[in-house]
């Protein structure tokens, strides 16, 4: 855990420089680990999607294990279950969007034996929260088994590109599925953050297979409930 106490930020005007496209979308299931697959058949209305670093896809991710819900198991066969409200969601630079938009307005795509169309869009701006969170941040060799040397490379990485961390906690590591294997992550909450740091941080994010949902960050409750959760445990 690395933390540091520091002023609260001040107002900032978000730009829309990159922001979220968010697709309404009609499927009624997906594979638990849909990355791999998701890229794939996006990639083929997309094809600069690998290349173009400013692009990301988010992961479907439906609501956590509250109220007695279990995140289903993929090695059981079980798959996520969506509903009418779920959304598909990239992260796309404004000079990009009409072409994303086009591209997949009414696309019919197969994830993992799963059918899943494409609807209409809506633009969403970043936020200006502090805390921000990324499911998925690519380990390097050796980092599954350290947090901590996870969490000094990445406040190092993150101060190198002028962006100071004050509060950032770490949380499970978890395989993605790839083209060549298994993929070692980690999720990771960085909270305090200046305005403009966050918003640059979600415009940039962090390490590779943002095509892939990995690296990419997304506003956040906050730490300290996560902190005091800790200490309680």
């Amino acid at each position: 855990m690395f933390w540091q106490e520091d002023d609260k930020p001040k107002d900032f005007e978000v730009s829309d420089e990159i922001v979220d496209l968010v697709f309404d979308i009609q499927c009624r299931e997906l594979p638990v680990d849909h990355a791999h697959d998701l890229f794939r058949a996006l990639e083929a209305y997309l094809p600069q999607l690998q290349q173009d670093r400013r692009l990301g896809v988010h992961t479907v991710h439906l609501a956590g294990s509250q109220n007695g819900w279990e995140r289903p198991d993929p090695q059981l066969g079980q798959k996520l279950i969506l509903s009418r409200r779920t959304k598909l969601t990239l992260r796309v630079p404004k000079d990009q969007l009409q072409l994303v938009q086009d591209a997949l307005n009414g696309a019919d795509l197969e994830i993992g034996g799963c059918a899943l169309k494409i609807g209409k869009s809506k633009e969403k701006k970043l936020s200006n929260q502090g805390t921000i969170f990324s499911r998925y941040v690519v380990l390097e060799p050796g980092e599954d088994g350290d947090e901590n040397a996870f969490l000094q490379r990445i406040v190092g990485h993150l101060r190198e590109r002028g962006i100071r961390v004050k509060k950032a906690l770490c949380g499970m590591t978890a395989e993605v599925a790839g083209p060549d294997g298994p993929i070692q992550t980690r999720s990771i909450m960085i909270a305090e953050l200046r305005s403009k740091d966050s918003v640059r941080l979600q415009q940039e994010g962090i390490g590779p297979m943002r095509h892939m949902g990995c690296g990419i960050f997304i506003p956040h409750k906050g730490i300290d409930a996560v902190k005091k959760a800790e200490d309680d445990s």
